[in-house]
């Protein structure tokens, strides 16, 4: 799994993008539609919204974008609509890196596949936590504390995710496959509901983006006991990671990308990059990303495919050994 530094490095370029790739003449498009596979609410729809509203008046787009959610399967709902969507510029997807690196090596029919998009840019990193609710006992306060009030209470041990076959619900199967602990996986639809569960004692634990956590967090009502990230979460300074509590192989860092239909224009898909990378070095994008835990990282489409290979070959193996199908 790729480290934040090794990411950083890799997207250091991105600051010359104008240098880089002049905008050619092209079509600027009336308005930009952008597909998001999950409820409204959550941290991704943010980053959906927060940008696409920056758009109007660039030589992009004439009007701020508009973001249609289109929740279900993980996020495979909104890329199979993006994949039959005109590729001119109209319409974009915002997803998560894994519906592209993960869901491969678990669904064998798949509604879309990697030559259908074009990677426009990376958009913002995330860091996945761990957290407990009112279920689990006060004095739980580290991840091995959970693990081993998890073996003496096996009835209750169990973790929620924003869906099977994303990557908080692998962090829990392997969490629980290399510490010997049976975790049983609770699947929502989005991070949200599972949130809600928590805080509310219906399930013990949750895996998800932290940022989704945060406002809870801050009022008491759960505890994130660990973080995904190489480093602590600034969001979070006094959370330690899953590494430094001895779990090095949880460290991970996911991001939302935009990407286009495949055969879009190579103007249209730069216009675009240019656009939105101006957008996430707006103050008021950065604040709000800050508010539901993200780290703005804008990319050349180049580094976003590249770090798509790097997550889909990271993944593969992990996901055998955790032994997951869409039929498990």
């Amino acid at each position: 799994m790729f480290t934040r530094r090794q990411l950083i490095q890799a997207l250091g370029s991105s600051a010359a993008l104008g240098a880089l790739y002049p905008l050619t003449a092209q079509a600027q498009v009336d308005q930009v539609k952008v597909y998001f596979g999950f409820p409204p609410g959550s941290s991704g729809d943010t980053v959906a919204r927060r940008v696409a509203e920056k758009w109007a008046g660039t030589p992009f787009s004439k009007n701020a974008g508009i973001v249609e959610n289109k929740p279900g399967a993980g996020g495979r709902i909104a890329l199979e609509a993006l994949k039959n969507a005109p590729a001119d510029g109209s319409v974009l997807a915002l997803s998560q890196v894994s519906a592209l690196a993960s869901y491969p090596h678990i669904f064998n029919k798949m509604p879309y596949a990697d030559k259908d998009f074009a990677p426009v840019s990376i958009a913002a990193i995330m860091h996945h936590g761990l957290a407990v609710g009112p279920m689990v006992p006060a004095n739980v306060k580290t991840v091995k504390d959970f693990l081993a009030w998890a073996k003496a209470n096996p009835k209750d041990a169990s973790y929620g995710s924003p869906g099977a076959g994303s990557t908080p619900h692998f962090i829990g199967a392997l969490l629980g496959i290399n510490s010997g602990v049976e975790l049983r996986h609770v699947p929502y639809r989005g991070s949200v509901p599972g949130v809600t569960d928590l805080v509310g004692g219906q399930v013990a634990a949750m895996v998800t983006p932290h940022g989704d956590y945060l406002a809870n967090y801050k009022a008491g009502k759960l505890r994130i006991l660990g973080t995904s990230g190489p480093n602590r979460s600034p969001y979070a300074p006094e959370v330690p990671t899953f590494a430094e509590q001895g779990f090095p192989e949880l460290t991970t860092e996911e991001w939302f990308g935009f990407y286009a239909p495949a055969n879009t224009p190579k103007p249209v898909v730069m216009a675009a990059n240019a656009a939105i990378n101006a957008a996430l070095k707006e103050k008021s994008v950065i604040e709000s990303l800050a508010l539901v835990g993200l780290i703005p990282r804008g990319s050349t489409p180049e580094e976003q495919a590249r770090w798509q290979k790097a997550e889909f070959d990271t993944w593969g193996p992990l996901i055998k050994k955790i032994g997951f199908t869409a039929d498990s």
